[in-house]
């Protein structure tokens, strides 16, 4: 931020009223930040450049401020019950979220063969597959 945005933003603040004139400051607003981030972007990527040989450490730290440090992944999955409590056992939400009380399933019994399978009819359909 330089001081001259600050200042747009102040004088932004002031013309809230105003529509026209809110939205004229607003838009030079944020082309100052696209240009003062962009000159920042270009002045740590020289930094690096010359600090690449010099000090390796340096680059690196600029380089993490420049992308960001990463963030460490949870090590433990924590799940939640139907009820949103968060569960450490994935089997205790298996059980809460997939427990059915629904009656079984009848299975029909009896013999439902229909005709039997013609050696002709095998041969023809292993000739259609595909290798």
């Amino acid at each position: 931020m330089t001081e001259d945005i600050l200042n747009l933003m102040d004088k932004r603040r002031r013309a809230k009223g105003e529509q026209k004139e809110y939205e004229s400051i607003h838009r030079e607003v944020r082309r100052k930040c696209e240009e003062a981030k962009e000159a920042w972007l270009i002045e740590k990527c020289r930094e690096i450049d010359t600090f690449q040989r010099q000090a390796p450490n340096t680059m690196y730290r600029n380089v993490e401020e420049l992308m960001g440090k990463k963030k460490a992944s949870s090590t433990g999955k924590k799940w939640r019950n139907h009820n949103g409590k968060r569960e450490n056992s994935r089997e205790m939400v298996r059980i809460e979220l997939f427990d059915d009380e629904r009656k079984e399933i009848e299975v029909m019994k009896g013999n439902f063969a229909g005709p039997p399978i013609l050696k002709d009819e095998v041969r023809t359909a292993i000739w259609k597959m595909k290798n």
